[in-house]
């Protein structure tokens, strides 16, 4: 997986993926909700080359860290912040193998879960949220929605709804927002994405 990832983003220029967001509007709104203050701890997961960092920091958050597999994503995402990159946290690791060594506010992750197709890595994805969330903190995520695509950069992904997803990560999360979403990929075509808030029980 590493590999494939890597040779993505190696290869390709960042509007030639069908992911790129230039401002990731329904991501930034679901963190907004929170009402979190400035200070409050995100890890964006998956982040790689996503721009959503840059709007956070844009917004006077202070404590980001941005995790991906693809050390050439990241690469990406500190080459565009410039001095800017100097303030956030880069960890380059696959999220099921991770080991947490803090607790955040909010977990955010657009579309890494759903390339987790066998349930041993979504229990491995858990055990890491678990243990990576304060209690009270937020996990926002973003999946392929039932009706969204079956693959996605040639890999198969497992698609959702509000309730799927809420399956997923009970009892220990509860859902308290979820949202469908339309993205528009660089050259014009529809995913539909299924987006829910989770707050981690006390």
């Amino acid at each position: 997986m590493t590999d494939h990832w890597q040779n993505v983003y190696a290869t390709k220029g960042e509007q030639d993926v069908s992911w790129f967001q230039d401002t990731p509007t329904i991501s930034l709104d679901l963190i907004a909700a929170l009402s979190l203050p400035p200070e409050a701890a995100i890890l964006d997961v998956g982040g790689g080359a996503s721009r959503l960092v840059d709007h956070l920091l844009d917004l006077g958050r202070r404590d980001l860290t941005v995790l991906d597999l693809s050390e050439a994503a990241l690469a990406t995402t500190r080459d565009r912040l410039g001095p800017r990159a100097a303030a956030i946290r880069w960890i380059v690791a696959d999220v099921t193998r991770w080991t947490p060594e803090r607790s955040y506010a909010v977990w955010h992750d657009r579309a890494a879960f759903h390339f987790l197709t066998a349930e041993a890595d979504r229990a491995a994805y858990r055990d890491r949220l678990l243990r990576a969330v304060a209690p009270d903190g937020y996990a926002v995520v973003g999946t392929f929605a039932f009706d969204g695509p079956e693959r996605c950069s040639g890999l198969p992904v497992a698609r959702y709804d509000a309730d799927g997803l809420q399956s997923q990560f009970a009892p220990e999360f509860e859902m308290t927002d979820s949202r469908r979403d339309i993205h528009a990929t660089p050259w014009g075509a529809e995913q539909r994405f299924q987006f829910a808030t989770f707050r981690r029980r006390n």
